[in-house]
């Protein structure tokens, strides 16, 4: 039994190489993500994924599939779904009817995925709409915190139904900062009653909901001078003493300038995975890196190593206890069943 597998890693296409399969089977490598460019149609998904679960039965495989601009896979069958800032405006219509096309999206996106072999989807985004932040945008549910909670607890709700866990990401909030983590170290300069009191409050009223949380590349310098995927201020004090959540914590992408700057300094990502693990995240995310022949993938897979036989981090076996209780319980619709299945039928006519 692997003590602890925190790894969650890309491939470069369509198919796996000996490269793929290699780090596939590494003992610290616990889930796969997948990108637009893993996508070759539905039979072709599937098999891609079939094949890295015969490396590694156990493996997580996951996915940003959240609707509107964030949709990995939009063709072949797929459902293309709205963006999140359509049920923030159906809820101003009515609130009701708004929750239940929540549940239905929720299902919908998970059922499709899951038929392919998918296991998560990075969803639900529970950032505020403050109206200046670029890249979060219309995948804001809306402005107001309990509107946000109450339609992220229906889509969850929607996915749980089919088979799926789910993600509730950027803890404590990445909306009211401008700045893009992808390619900037945002700041958030207010203090953490304000926080709490807004932007954090969904993980609050969630948290015996949520299965799993990814925290936001930002630093909220009056909290940690850490950003807040780097902090156990922020994931062990608040967010699993304060805030009560149980479930998984993963990083957000390592390769994102707002995980580049920590300690002073560029960090290798060895270095940053194990930051972020002693920190209080379960799994570490590195994406996009397994172009060019990966060798920055080979460099965290084997530098984590060396970090922890230097005791710079410690595998958790609570950590490993919660990935694996991501993985599906029950098992998928296939494709063809699943067109037929009255309760996906019903959710795409309730779908916004």
């Amino acid at each position: 039994m692997i003590a602890h597998a925190p790894v969650v890693l890309d491939v470069a296409g369509t198919a796996l190489t000996a490269d793929d399969r290699r780090r596939l089977v590494h003992p610290l490598t616990g889930g796969l993500i997948l990108f637009a460019r893993n996508w070759g149609g539905r039979r072709q998904l599937t098999e891609l994924v079939a094949e890295a679960k015969d490396l590694r039965p156990d493996l997580l495989v996951c996915v940003d599939h959240e609707g509107g601009r964030v949709q990995r896979f939009r063709s072949d069958g797929f459902t293309a779904l709205p963006a999140m800032r359509a049920l923030g405006e159906a809820w101003q219509r009515d609130p009701l009817t708004a929750t239940d096309a929540a549940s239905a999206l929720g299902q919908v996106l998970a059922a499709e995925l899951r038929a392919c072999g998918v296991d998560l989807s990075f969803a639900p985004v529970l950032d505020l709409d403050h109206g200046g932040s670029s890249v979060i945008g219309d995948r804001a549910f809306h402005r107001d915190a309990r509107v946000v909670a109450l339609l992220a607890r229906s889509v969850a709700h929607g996915m749980l139904r089919a088979g799926m866990a789910h993600c509730g990401k950027h803890f404590p909030g990445h909306g009211f900062v401008r700045a893009d983590s992808h390619v900037a170290v945002p700041v958030d300069r207010r203090g953490l009653k304000a926080i709490l009191a807004d932007d954090a409050r969904p993980y609050e009223w969630l948290s015996a909901t949520l299965t799993a949380v990814m925290p936001a590349h930002v630093v909220y310098p009056r909290v940690d001078r850490r950003p807040a995927g780097f902090s156990p201020k922020w994931l062990k004090e608040i967010l699993r003493a304060r805030l009560g959540f149980t479930g998984a914590v993963f990083s957000d992408d390592l390769a994102m300038e707002g995980a580049r700057h920590l300690e002073g300094g560029t960090l290798e990502y060895a270095e940053a995975a194990a930051l972020a693990l002693e920190a209080g995240c379960d799994l570490v995310l590195l994406c996009n890196q397994s172009l060019d022949g990966g060798r920055a993938v080979d460099a965290l897979l084997d530098g984590l190593a060396a970090q922890a036989a230097a005791g710079h981090w410690r595998p958790d076996p609570d950590g490993e206890r919660r990935r694996l209780a991501l993985l599906p319980q029950v098992p998928p619709l296939a494709w063809d069943e699943l067109m037929h299945d009255a309760a996906y039928q019903r959710a795409l006519e309730r779908l916004p």
